[in-house]
């Protein structure tokens, strides 16, 4: 069923409206005398610097990128297993269950130096923040998955002599999958703000080191321009997971398209 151009314009020019309605009070409010043109400068300002800056801001970006997508693959992967053993094994998820919130209630900003103490300026302080960012979402929600699966066909498959991997292939990852991508989006999100906060206390390269350089000459300008790319950035990777998620549940779209 094709949509109509109307349907068409208001799914994807509504959003657009607030955006564009912020961004011109921001650009009135950065010539008037309320704010000083230096502590906020308009967009168009901040576009230009974003031009006459690109290459260096992709050099940045690169290496921020790197970092992030490096420890969101591994928090994934490390999600995805250790939410197996712990559904499969009580003692163990009530063990670790603890251990999982502690992590979250350890504010980065204090975490961050100490592990560039312990690891140097590298790449590997940067990735094991960006892990311990992105870990937490997608293992709560694969937790929360498996818990909800269906009960009746679990034990359908079970008096059919099926193995717990078969369980898990067959019933518990196919219905925990779009509780993963909600998660995975979230994380996404979390990776390259976790990278840039990295890099804010100590690297030789990245979005964050940009922005420390910048700061001390008091370029506001320079600054918003990696704020407004890191929001981006942040957007396109979540875009990005819900297309991957839509090519992963074909049949979610499908059921969505009989229920119409």
């Amino acid at each position: 069923m094709k949509k109509s151009p109307s349907t068409f314009k208001k799914r994807n020019l509504l959003p657009l409206l607030p955006i564009a309605a912020l961004l011109l009070l921001w650009q009135v409010l950065s010539m008037s005398a309320i704010i000083p043109p230096y502590m906020l400068p308009g967009p168009l300002r901040v576009i230009e610097v974003f031009i006459a800056d690109f290459n260096l801001l992709m050099k940045h970006l690169l290496f921020t990128l790197m970092s992030a997508s490096a420890g969101l693959a591994i928090a994934v992967m490390a999600a995805f297993v250790l939410s197996i053993i712990m559904d499969s094994n009580r003692i163990i998820k009530e063990s670790i269950t603890p251990i999982l919130l502690l992590t979250q209630t350890m504010p980065v900003i204090a975490v961050a130096p100490l592990l560039i103490l312990w690891m140097g300026y590298g790449l590997a302080p940067k990735i094991t923040l960006v892990f311990l960012t992105c870990f937490f979402p997608v293992t709560i929600g694969l937790l929360g998955a498996f818990a909800s699966a269906d009960n009746d066909t679990i034990r359908l498959f079970q008096s059919m002599g099926a193995k717990k991997w078969q369980l898990y292939r067959f019933i518990k990852i196919p219905q925990g999958l779009p509780a993963f991508f909600s998660g995975l989006k979230i994380a996404a999100s979390y990776s390259i703000i976790g990278a840039v906060v990295a890099e804010w206390l100590g690297g030789e390269a990245g979005l964050g080191v940009y922005m420390i350089r910048v700061r001390r000459s008091y370029s506001f300008d320079k600054m918003f321009a990696v704020i407004l790319l890191v929001s981006a950035l942040s957007i396109l990777l979540i875009k990005l997971v819900a297309l991957i998620e839509k090519a992963a549940m074909p049949w979610r779209k499908k059921h969505i398209l009989e229920e119409k």
